[in-house]
């Protein structure tokens, strides 16, 4: 609920996340009635504009005509338009505006009627699983599949901001095994390392909470990166993305850098001017760049070997210049 209930701030966040590089927003869809009750308590108390959590929710919850703009607003600057639903009533306002995919925040993964709702629309369900453990993440990924659709699940700690210690990024490849779908990290640690950390294991999701800058009012401010940050970041997932897609074979990366090779190389060369039909020994022999002639690893094989004609100091030494065999 970066935008506090301001419409003109929840467009300029779609703006910059574009901006930015992000594929996705993804808002949050509260309607109190339907998911709270009147004295639900605040997870940490921040406003000095709502007495309960309900009435916050209250304060800042968004019209079906407002969501409408929003998701118009984010296919207009080119970024998928999501939401997370936290009420069956969410989901059906959500379903209306043609969202591509539910993502069920990590408090609702035991909730199986809203649940149930999100897989009757045919979409792809991403799970978060911040606060569940794996026998819950089970059944709610069977539940999912049982109406023949699409499962993703996101490792997440529900901790804000999240320690390092506490990320997981373990669980990525514990939950690909398990379960065989899309993977991701959901990310509460305000820094940009873990989403990178989880690039380079291959997730095929990253979510991050994003501010306009530390100074902003909020309870989730802490666990945010900026916009800038968020660009860093997208650069750097695409950046990790091509370095996956490209495994490297060195022994044709050593035939493509030939040019390189031949500059940085060395070769063995003469020491000093030698004559003709001199036998070389090692302290008539250095190896200096660049790598054109014999090779400078080769220096030792060369003691013993006839000169075929003279030689100046510092020139490179080539097969032709020595006689077939040692004396």
């Amino acid at each position: 609920m970066a935008h506090d209930g301001s419409l003109g701030l929840a467009r300029a966040f779609v703006e910059a996340v574009a901006a930015a590089g992000a594929d996705a927003v993804k808002f949050q869809t509260h309607i109190a009635a339907a998911e709270s009750t009147p004295a639900e308590p605040f997870r940490v108390p921040f406003s000095r504009q709502d007495a309960t959590r309900y009435d916050y929710w209250l304060r800042t919850s968004f019209t079906a005509e407002v969501w409408r703009s929003l998701a118009e607003h984010c296919e207009a600057h080119g970024v998928a338009f999501l939401s997370s639903p936290f009420s069956v009533e969410a989901v059906d306002l959500l379903d209306t505006l043609g969202i591509s995919a539910w993502k069920v925040g990590s408090g609702e993964v035991g909730n199986a009627r809203l649940i149930d709702r999100m897989a009757a629309s045919g979409k792809p369900v991403i799970l978060s699983s911040g606060m569940s453990s794996l026998a819950e993440i089970d059944t709610a990924v069977e539940r999912v599949r049982r109406a023949g659709v699409e499962v993703a699940v996101m490792q997440c700690t529900t901790t804000y901001p999240c320690p390092p210690e506490r990320v997981g990024l373990n669980m990525i490849s514990a939950l690909r095994a398990r379960y065989g779908c899309p993977v991701g990290l959901s990310d509460h640690s305000g820094t940009i390392y873990a989403g990178l950390a989880a690039a380079t294991l291959g997730i095929e999701l990253l979510e991050v909470h994003v501010t306009m800058n530390r100074a902003m009012f909020g309870p989730d401010v802490p666990a945010s990166v900026t916009l800038d940050e968020l660009q860093q970041l997208t650069e750097g997932v695409r950046f990790i993305e091509r370095m996956r897609a490209s495994p490297v074979e060195k022994d044709a990366v050593a035939v493509e850098m030939r040019p390189l090779r031949d500059i940085f190389t060395h070769s063995v060369v003469a020491r000093t001017d030698l004559p003709a039909g001199a036998v070389l020994r090692e302290d008539d022999l250095a190896a200096k760049k660049p790598g054109t002639g014999i090779p400078g690893g080769r220096l030792p094989d060369l003691v013993g070997r006839r000169l075929r004609r003279a030689v100046t100091a510092d020139q490179l030494l080539h097969e032709d210049d020595l006689e077939e065999s040692r004396t």
